[in-house]
């Protein structure tokens, strides 16, 4: 090899490196925002007091009142939660199915999030009908039912285990 061609693969080895050294910098760098920021939302969701906490905290009277209009609302909600599930269910099935139909799917998918935004609808409107009832001091403890503590995202199991509850107000 002639001085000129040390030269330059030294002058390329050591421009790699100095990229390579870049990259792993950015890298740690935007893993470690990453972390923070998984860890500062992990940490807001978990530092309120759970809800079952909160409603235990009130009168008996408004207690069982409460958690029998949340109750209800629940159970009037499940059916909107069961058709996302289902029609997300049957986007899923298509999308991996031979005979796969685009529009088809994006219109099951459209239906899933409708029904499941009916059922939040009906959830959100009753709690705030629950809310309307309640002396001030309940009603800034409850005011928590109106977070979404739920799942947003809904999966099918293969196993036999029931599925997790959907978000309810009561939780």
């Amino acid at each position: 090899m002639s001085p000129r061609t040390l030269k330059i693969a030294l002058a390329v080895s050591v421009a790699l490196n100095v990229f390579a050294l870049a990259a792993g910098a950015t890298a740690l760098i935007g893993q470690n925002r990453v972390e923070h920021r998984i860890e500062a939302d992990h940490r807001s969701r978990h530092d309120r007091p759970p809800m079952k906490a909160v409603v235990a905290s009130l009168d008996s009277e408004v207690r069982e009142r409460v958690t029998s209009a949340l109750r209800t609302s629940a159970l009037a909600a499940k059916p909107d939660f069961e058709e996302a599930r289902q029609k997300r269910r049957e986007a899923v099935e298509l999308a991996g199915s031979a005979d796969f139909d685009a529009a088809r799917t994006r219109l099951l998918l459209d239906e899933s999030r409708a029904a499941e935004l009916r059922g939040r609808a009906r959830l959100e409107a009753d709690a705030v009908g629950v809310l309307e009832t309640l002396d001030a001091a309940d009603r800034v403890a409850l005011s928590e039912i109106l977070t979404r503590r739920g799942r947003t995202v809904v999966r099918d199991r293969d196993d036999d285990r029931p599925p997790r509850p959907e978000a309810a107000p009561a939780r």
